[in-house]
């Protein structure tokens, strides 16, 4: 039966910081964790973080990612120098891992994550999925998944991400650093169930233009111009913007069908542009077929909260009583309350972490501010982007006093 325990902290040396995050997350009692799971801001080097959790749990896999900031029990935090630990402990879990993903091989690495995942003892039931940010159709690599483990299993995580430049993402497996790879947490521990959900609060505006040449992930034409130029001049950003430039305001919208627009709170679901290719392609997050139809679109802060409280009563009313074991938290920057000429989370993450609470304290809560994030939509996965997505694990039978 596995057991959660995290923490977060903000602090320079990587040895010092897995330290106080072991001592917080474990109450200063000894760590006996098999498997560390890390989200780090681009101030540490994750292969450092790793090395400091295998001194101080040598039997323990560690698996860690970057990103844009962290979300754990003390709240969010977006310094170069956040970081957030999960530590599990116990039977129950199944660890796979693959390098080489791009878009075109996107479904081939899910099913070989899948079949990885299938050596459990027992059925997999969900999966705490970490992906590359860069280059990769979402939608391809869940298919490959399902191909072996079903469609029934629960996907949810996030994409790495860097200071949301689009330059470049980091994934690690046991102190060996990728940028083209994900790690799959396969959960066959029959005593644990998981709900998932998200919602972004984003409005489609103005005209509407269509993808007229693409291949796979690749946007290669809209209106029949080159996709990153057209993109650009629609923004209204000059032709040498990078990435970095667009990110922050520039996500693109795909109309959802009737039903799952009402499941959703949104007629859209968003799409963020973290690369494009050296022919003036845009590399989407999913396969992108011709004829698509997409829009741009603005924040609605007060959409973004009352979405969210939404969200979070649908959450709640699903186990009622039932206490919460852990969090998956995956978030996008974006969100928030802008003040300052910043957007500020503190409000956004107390409002979404005292549902679960118990005597005012979170649960173990593991979270980042990544490029996208993987949460059920409509009984199917799904990939999302500028969302706030959760995914809260339970212990069906342990109830609240």
């Amino acid at each position: 039966m596995l057991e959660f325990r995290s923490a977060n902290i903000r602090a320079v040396n990587p040895r010092r910081a897995v330290l106080e995050l072991l001592e917080t997350a474990y109450a200063g009692g000894q760590p006996d964790c098999d498997l560390v799971l890390l989200n780090a801001t681009v101030g540490h080097d994750l292969g450092d973080l790793c090395e400091a959790v295998r001194q101080q749990c040598p039997g323990a896999r560690v698996l860690a990612s970057s990103c844009a900031g962290v979300v754990g029990p003390a709240g969010p935090g977006e310094s170069i120098h956040d970081i957030v630990l999960m530590g599990i402990s116990g039977e129950g879990l199944q660890i796979a891992h693959v390098d080489g993903l791009y878009g075109s091989t996107s479904f081939a690495k899910g099913a070989e994550l899948g079949r990885s995942l299938q050596q459990a003892p027992e059925p997999v039931r969900m999966v705490y999925l970490l992906a590359s940010g860069i280059d990769i159709a979402n939608d391809q690599l869940i298919a490959g998944l399902e191909s072996v483990l079903g469609p029934e299993v629960v996907i949810f995580g996030a994409t790495s991400s860097d200071q949301m430049q689009g330059v470049a993402t980091f994934q690690a497996v046991d102190g060996q650093i990728f940028q083209h790879a994900a790690f799959a947490v396969g959960f066959w521990d029959p005593t644990l169930a998981v709900e998932t959900s998200a919602t972004h609060g984003f409005v489609a505006v103005g005209e509407p233009r269509e993808v007229t040449r693409a291949e796979g992930n690749r946007i290669i034409e809209l209106d029949g111009q080159p996709a990153w130029s057209a993109y650009l001049e629609w923004l209204g950003l000059p032709a040498d913007a990078s990435e970095g430039d667009t990110i922050p305001i520039g996500a693109l919208a795909e109309a959802l069908p009737p039903e799952l627009a009402d499941e959703y709170g949104n007629p859209h679901i968003l799409r963020v542009v973290t690369h494009h290719t050296e022919a003036n392609a845009i590399v989407y997050a999913t396969s992108c077929p011709v004829g698509t139809s997409l829009s741009l679109t603005v924040r609605d802060e007060e959409r973004i909260f009352r979405d969210m409280d939404r969200m979070l009563a649908d959450l709640s009313c699903r186990r009622p009583g039932q206490v919460p074991v852990a969090v998956f938290h995956a978030d996008c920057l974006a969100r928030g309350r802008r003040l300052f000429n910043r957007v500020m989370k503190d409000e956004l993450v107390h409002r979404m972490q005292q549902p679960f609470a118990t005597d005012s304290v979170p649960p173990p809560w593991f979270g980042m501010y990544g490029f996208g994030e993987y949460a059920r939509l409509g009984g199917r996965n799904a990939y999302h982007n500028y969302t706030t997505a959760l995914a809260v694990i339970y212990r069906p039978g342990t109830i609240s006093a």
